[in-house]
């Protein structure tokens, strides 16, 4: 049920009786009745209100690397367990036959093996069995967390979530498999070579959701290739005649919308193939954030925090509106501020030629992007602000409103200045140089934060608990305690959401203006290769291994790239309608014209929606399949009501 890595721990110098999966921190100056009870709680069978989980404690100073070293539970489960865990999560496994089922222990033998190991479930997939059976733990007849008087447990109320909303539980974090992690990262990264990526290996070690965003990298990078190559001919034999860029901004209207029917269809194949396409949606959750007056939940009965949605609307339309509606401002303030460097640096290049003042042309632009750079860091984390503020009760919530906050500031802050400058100042030649400048640098500062800059911070993390270590006795050097002293000090990965809003941004950069900088793909495909490799080496090296989080698709980003793809409609209309031959052919009738180009867009864009009614975002085998396993599930649900009325009716002597 484990891989052999875990095995060897039991063998070390200080043996634990189980394997450990998951770790839980508690601060340094917890009370130790409170620990005692989360033990025998989480070891607890279900009956009895607990987890029946295996647990161990390592107290503060006991067998860390310092004094100052908060508490630890590291936390494993029986093979039984997993089992039973995997039944209650829905877990969808490929069975023997080559169909999909959900779970079931009574029909165990029917599903396939792993190919590694021999085992029904991956390291991930029992971790996540874990938390889920750790967030599972509630609370019953305790009224206060041990120890502590002032924090009150409610019934059916989430006990972890509880210590965490109180600042007593740090962190929970799954433990890194070093064995599965250098395999991963040998065919991943390991060797620079021009393949597809390890996508059911990166699935099985870190999870769908995960896997998702690097399947999405892959093919937005091999999608943009065809434009990369019409860029780069485009390049060579028309750099400087505007007059047939209409043929590229044509390229961008088919391009932008089957780019993404394609990959629905290709998404809905990996989600069925990993089994989350048909996986039930579990009842979410307060977050341990959400706060209010006591009140009664009217769909679970129990007594939780309750917000009133009046006071909520108040919190977003007269406090983050305006906000967000002055941010804009700000960011029209600056891109005013560049276009006055810029025209006043080319007119000191005009006055002064030389090949500096050419360099210096470029330098507008550059301070620029890293302005945009910073205020979209500065705009990320006010959004994030607010959106804590406005009191969300559920994460899916707070996650759609801090992502459209973050949006509106980034498409602004990015795209404001090119808009203007190709509708306004209608400056074909600058709209190329600003493409080019904030294109490029925007890649390369994103790179220096993403990448490098984590792994210099775990780099000197690395070396200090290695230190340590030296200076411990024998007897307390265990390679599974330095395990998990370097890995709870390893930065958290905050999910996917930074990495799409870079391929969002791109995506608007490269299906946008690009007909008029036709290097534009070319540079994204450069830009995604470095993003597959530093992205791969920051998860495996840089990061806590994160919880395996299910995913059918992209989510929320689905959405967002298809108003991009409709803004890039319009966009590309209107620069056609721009471009100099048309202009000459209607230079006696611009009024005509306006309306043409209005009536080509309206026309294109209910092409573009019948195309994506017509073409079905699932493909017809996999429906197919999806089908076949609803018939079995009724089928088999048919089967146990008979079964239930037969035993009844035996009961009842009928």
């Amino acid at each position: 049920m484990v891989s052999k890595y875990h095995e060897e721990l039991r063998n070390e110098d200080l043996s634990l009786p189980f394997t450990p999966m998951v770790v839980i921190e508690l601060v340094s100056s917890t009370k130790e009745e409170a620990i005692q009870w989360l033990v025998k709680k989480i070891r607890d069978k279900k009956e009895q209100g607990g987890a029946d989980l295996k647990v161990t404690a390592v107290s503060r100073g006991q067998e860390l690397l310092d004094n100052s070293s908060p508490n630890l539970l590291l936390v494993g489960a029986s093979k039984k367990r997993l089992l039973l865990g995997a039944e209650e999560t829905g877990l969808v496994k490929e069975c023997k036959d080559g169909s999909m089922r959900a779970f079931t222990c009574s029909n165990r033998g029917s599903f396939k093996m792993l190919a590694d190991d021999g085992c029904l479930f991956s390291i991930a997939e029992c971790q996540y069995i874990v938390k889920h059976a750790l967030d599972s733990l509630r609370a019953r007849q305790e009224a206060m967390v041990p120890g502590y008087p002032l924090i009150r447990l409610y019934p059916g109320k989430s006990v972890l979530q509880r210590l965490e909303a109180r600042g007593l539980l740090t962190q929970v974090f799954p433990l890194h498999n070093k064995d599965d992690l250098k395999k991963l990262a040998e065919c991943w990264y390991g060797k620079l070579k021009p393949t597809f990526q390890p996508l059911d290996d990166i699935r099985h070690y870190f999870g769908e959701e995960i896997a998702m965003y690097f399947a999405f990298l892959q093919y937005f990078t091999l999608a943009l290739f065809p434009k990369a190559l019409v860029g780069l001919l485009y390049y060579l034999f028309a750099w400087e005649d505007y007059d047939k860029y209409v043929i590229f901004a044509t390229l961008n209207l088919v391009w932008s919308t089957v780019f993404l029917e394609v990959w629905k269809r290709y998404s809905a194949t990996l989600a069925y193939k990993w089994g989350t396409l048909s996986r039930q949606l579990e009842f979410e959750e307060p977050r341990p954030a959400f706060h209010g007056v006591l009140g009664r939940n009217p769909v679970t009965g129990r007594t939780e925090p309750v917000y009133s949605n009046v006071q909520r609307s108040l919190k977003i339309y007269l406090v983050s509106v305006p906000f967000v509606l002055f941010s804009l401002y700000v960011s029209l303030c600056i891109m005013m501020v560049y276009f006055e460097m810029e025209f006043w640096m080319q007119s000191y290049s005009s006055r002064r030629p030389s090949p500096w003042s050419g360099l210096l042309l470029y330098v507008p632009g550059i301070a620029y992007a890293t302005v945009i750079e910073i205020m979209n860091r500065i705009n990320r984390f006010a959004a994030e602000v607010l959106t804590e503020w406005e009191n969300h009760a559920l994460e899916s919530s707070y996650q759609n409103h801090f992502i459209v906050k973050v949006l509106v500031f980034n498409f602004l802050n990015c795209f404001s200045s090119l808009f203007y400058i190709a509708f306004v100042m209608q400056d074909l030649k600058l709209l190329r140089q600003s493409l080019a400048t904030l294109l490029i640098t925007t890649q390369i500062v994103s790179q220096v934060i993403e990448a490098f800059l984590p792994y210099w911070l775990q780099t000197r993390n690395r070396q200090r608990i290695h230190k340590k270590r030296r200076d411990l006795p024998a007897y307390r050097r265990a390679p599974w305690l330095e395990q998990v002293e370097l890995e709870r000090s390893m930065l958290a990965y905050t999910g996917t959401f930074d990495d799409y809003q870079e391929l969002f941004l791109l995506f608007g950069y490269v299906s946008f203006f690009s007909c008029v900088f036709p290097l534009a793909a070319f540079f994204a495909v450069l830009n995604n290769v470095t993003e597959m490799y530093t992205d791969a080496f920051k998860m495996c090296k840089d990061f806590k291994r994160p919880f395996l989080e299910p995913a059918a698709n992209i989510g929320v980003w689905q959405l967002a790239f298809e108003t991009m793809s409709v803004v890039a409609l319009i966009t590309n209309c209107a620069l056609i309608g721009m471009s100099p031959p048309v202009r000459l052919a209607y230079r006696d009738a611009e009024a005509d014209l306006i309306l043409l180009v209005v009536a080509v867009e309206h026309a294109l864009l209910a092409l573009k929606f019948v195309l994506c009614l017509v073409i079905p975002d699932v493909p017809r085998e996999i429906q197919t399949k999806l089908a076949r396993m609803d018939f079995e599930k009724l089928q088999a649900l048919k089967q146990q009501r008979l079964q239930q009325a037969r035993e009844s009716l035996e009961l009842n002597g009928g």
